[in-house]
């Protein structure tokens, strides 16, 4: 196995406060940590946790981490790690002035699950693209409407700066630095010793339409919702759903949106997408055979909603994210 020559600058600070997600913390120090085995070196990828005081803190699930000192004492770090937890929604002052004075000092400046908060709270993702965990998007553009809130993907890169969507997202965004330095062999090392795949690039969506939207309450709409998810091929416009729903189309329209979160086209649109995704994924089916059973119509339309949600045309997500046959 050969590998890209290790750049023993390659630190690593992650930094703990209470009420910290501990996932957010062992995942990426995992990832980095067997990163080390995978390449042979004991010296790269040296890492570091650290509290404001140095004291040790308590995680949302009651385990209690033990930093290796205070952030004060911590020296600059080439990778800066801010995970997440219940801990970013009223932070301390002094760990959001930390963040502020030293940020930018990182090479590479990275954030997991809601530790994109603190970063924007600290006003180092203003003018950039970023993400969180789904259920934090909303809550991230709306307090820092300067951050351009990607609430799809599990991890974006502008730059330096690269944020993950919830928990495990860390993982793969961790796995996504280490294939950066090393190349995708010590990546894939490091994801079979975890037992995890190594498949999910940042466009991967976060979770399913089915997770993303709200169930409706009322049953003639989840009815509706369920008809949608087993036909995206049929007609649905809000004419049709309305129709099926026993509502004209505005009263249906409003209603869905009010129980749904999303518009019923916004809710057809990602039906779509999640059905072609999957046949493209996991079937041989040509790119025009998937088109129209997706309710697609022509090849060309699906690439255009391809390349605006996911970034890649339908043929390359393919290459990407097909799952080999089984031998």
């Amino acid at each position: 196995m050969t590998h890209r020559p290790v750049d023993r600058t390659r630190s690593v600070l992650v930094v703990l406060f209470d009420d910290v997600q501990s996932l957010d913390v062992t995942g990426p120090v995992e990832v980095f940590t067997g990163a080390r085995r995978a390449v042979g070196d004991p010296a790269d990828y040296p890492l570091r946790t650290a509290s404001l005081d140095g004291r040790p803190v308590r995680t949302t699930s009651g385990l209690v981490l033990v930093p290796d000192g205070s952030l004060a004492d911590a020296p600059p770090a080439h990778t800066l790690v801010v995970p997440g937890g219940e801990g970013t929604r009223d932070p301390d002052p002094a760990l959001v002035a930390w963040l502020r004075r030293n940020g930018p000092r990182a090479e590479r400046l990275v954030s997991v699950c809601t530790g994109a908060l603190l970063l924007a709270r600290a006003g180092l993702l203003d003018g950039h693209r970023a993400t969180t965990h789904w259920a934090a998007c909303e809550l991230l553009a709306r307090a820092h409407p300067e951050v351009r809130v990607e609430p799809d993907p599990i991890f974006v890169r502008d730059g330096r700066i690269a944020t993950s969507a919830g928990v495990t997202a860390g993982i793969d965004l961790a796995l996504a630095l280490v294939e950066e330095d090393h190349g995708r062999e010590a990546a894939l090392t490091v994801a079979r010793h975890l037992v995890v795949f190594l498949r999910r690039p940042g466009n991967q969506a976060q979770f399913s339409v089915q997770l993303a939207a709200q169930t409706a309450h009322r049953e003639p709409l989840r009815e509706v919702q369920r008809w949608v998810a087993e036909h995206p091929g049929a007609d649905l416009s809000v004419a049709a759903l309305a129709a099926r729903a026993a509502l004209s189309p505005r009263h249906f329209a409003r209603a869905f949106r009010a129980e749904t979160g999303v518009t019923p086209g916004r809710y057809a649109e990602r039906v779509r997408l999640e059905h072609a995704r999957r046949l493209l994924e996991e079937t041989a089916d040509g790119v025009e055979e998937i088109s129209r059973a997706c309710g697609y119509g022509t090849p060309e339309a699906m690439r255009r909603a391809f390349v605006k949600v996911l970034g890649a045309p339908p043929v390359e997500y393919r290459r990407r994210f097909r799952v080999p046959a089984a031998s």
